[in-house]
């Protein structure tokens, strides 16, 4: 299982963690982690990834929206594929920031470090 998949599999566990809480869904901020779920999205494989995580289908919608991305800080260090694009290229910026600050912020699309911003929650795949 690449490390991409295995954040996937953290991220759809955190998802059912945050839905039976009454939180709202986590916002997904890698593209790598994205890259994964869209290879993944309709096969068998991804169904009992999802069954064994989320206990239920989970929503895939792209937000452009930007700010603080709550929830990493509260489930331990990610590691640097949190912040890598889909060609494998790590944000070394990002990843010096998030070490530093041990935060996440999601800047709007079109500035420096501005990326699209998947928002989940319960529903169709």
């Amino acid at each position: 299982m690449s490390t991409a998949t295995t954040e996937l599999r953290q991220f759809l566990t955190i998802n059912c963690q945050c839905f039976k809480d009454g939180r709202s869904a986590p916002e997904m901020f890698s593209p790598a982690v994205d890259a994964a779920w869209h290879e993944l999205l309709g096969t068998l494989e991804y169904n009992l990834l999802r069954e064994e995580t989320a206990f239920q289908p989970i929503r895939h919608v792209e937000n452009n929206g930007y700010g603080p991305i709550a929830w990493v800080a509260a489930y331990g260090p990610r590691p640097d594929i949190w912040f890598t694009d889909a060609h494998g290229t790590v944000d070394e910026q990002a990843v010096a920031r998030y070490r530093t600050t041990v935060t996440v912020v999601r800047r709007p699309a079109g500035t420096e470090g501005g990326r699209h911003v998947v928002r989940s929650g319960p529903g169709v795949d």
